[in-house]
């Protein structure tokens, strides 16, 4: 049985459909939200500024983490899902 699901994740008002493990769901759209609860608050500081550049700084801010993170204990189970995901992303955003 194919235990894949197809969602819709919505990024700074732009939906990406995905294929994913029915297991993951809540974890993506979790990310989802945090991402635009960050981009939002970069929105509301630096108005003058373009979605590209507050996604960037979303970016750099959770890699950061990430890193700390790796530092203190063996992430790398989350490096996977992470190219996994930016994988998906990158196949999306050729087809466009």
């Amino acid at each position: 049985m194919d235990d894949k699901l197809s969602i819709r994740v919505n990024l700074c008002d732009r939906y990406y459909p995905l294929k994913i493990e029915r297991t993951d769901e809540e974890k993506i759209r979790k990310a989802g939200k945090i991402i635009n609860e960050k981009v939002l608050q970069y929105k509301q500081r630096y108005a003058d500024k373009d979605v590209q550049d507050f996604l960037a700084m979303a970016a750099l801010q959770y890699v950061t983490r990430l890193i700390e993170l790796e530092d203190k204990e063996d992430v790398n189970r989350f490096l996977e899902d992470i190219k996994e995901l930016n994988e998906e992303l990158e196949v999306y955003l050729r087809e466009e």
